[in-house]
């Protein structure tokens, strides 16, 4: 297992990847403003699709993600 500090910039570098600086920013000032559950907001996420539907997206996940060893995907 990877320690906290490998694991807490590759989360930071998902989120600068996919939202840009400023909008980081914002998501990492509002978790820290207001009481977040993970666990209850995964819940609510999954009870909204068919189980069916959520398969379906961890295929195509899985396809779009061959696994390579040492845990590199191909791109």
């Amino acid at each position: 297992m990877r320690n906290t500090a490998a694991i807490l910039n590759d989360g930071m570098n998902c989120l600068l990847e996919k939202l840009g600086v400023i909008e980081t920013e914002i998501f990492i000032s509002h978790i820290l403003r207001e009481p977040f559950d993970y666990t209850a907001w995964q819940k609510e996420h999954y009870a909204r699709i068919s189980l069916r539907e959520l398969n379906q997206k961890a295929v195509d996940y899985a396809t779009s993600r061959p696994f390579m060893p040492g845990g590199e995907s191909a791109k």
